[in-house]
């Protein structure tokens, strides 16, 4: 049986979208669940001492959950270059494929029950850009669609952060993704930043699930585990 998978993404770069989804593969390994992580392109990978490229953010999120698992696996692209994964492939070669990322994904399925997957950037993230036009062009948006995933999204829960979520789920919307909730990451329970939560809910009509503080290493939900657990498709 394939497992059923989640799309976690930020509204930027830089916002703590990989900290975040260390959090909630820990908390869903936590509670019994048989999860893992998976990111379809990485761009900014550290050569070590063999010169094998290290994909620090997988690294981070699978030291977060306590999983033991061959980044390769999990990560089929993997660019040292830190730029977007399209300038990237440009610099290095091996542009992704949509065919092999969903092999990929697919054979993790096969091992594990529940997929947490990481985004590139923010939803308009150029995965492969070939020239105006191109078919074989990939936005980040393909890969969620391809892939049939519901999408969280995580957010820094300071200023400018209305309009960033309000124009990320407002493009999502209008590209047939559905978005099940919000995280507000580097939250500190201040007026601003309440009222913030107060007018994306408003605004986007989308509840945000959880509140991550600063140097959070555990992730409390404002949904029930079942209710969590019932995003994944």
């Amino acid at each position: 049986m394939m497992s059923k998978g989640l799309f976690v993404l930020g509204t930027g770069t830089d916002i703590g979208k990989t900290y975040v989804t260390g959090l909630l593969l820990k908390y869903l390994r936590d509670n019994g669940y048989d999860a893992t992580y998976f990111k379809a392109a990485l761009s900014g990978a550290i050569r070590d001492e063999n010169d094998n490229l290290i994909p620090g953010d997988a690294v981070e999120v699978l030291t977060m959950a306590d999983l033991e698992e061959d980044t390769d696996f999990l990560v089929p692209y993997i660019y040292e270059t830190a730029v977007s994964p399209h300038l990237a492939s440009h610099i290095e070669g091996n542009p992704v494929d949509l065919e092999k990322v969903k092999e990929s994904y697919d054979k993790v399925s096969k091992k594990y029950d529940y997929i947490v997957m990481e985004g590139s950037g923010g939803i308009v993230c150029p995965i492969r850009y070939e020239g105006k036009g191109d078919e074989n062009n990939i936005m980040l948006e393909d890969i969620i669609k391809y892939l049939g995933l519901d999408v969280i999204l995580i957010a820094d829960a300071g200023l400018g952060t209305i309009n960033s979520i309000v124009t990320t789920v407002e493009y999502l919307k209008n590209r047939n993704i559905h978005v099940c909730g919000i995280i507000m990451n580097n939250y500190k329970d201040e007026l601003m930043e309440n009222d913030n939560i107060k007018m994306v809910e408003d605004l986007c009509d989308v509840d945000v699930i959880a509140k991550v503080y600063q140097n959070d290493t555990i992730i409390q939900p404002d949904v029930d585990t079942e209710e969590l657990i019932s995003y994944f498709k």
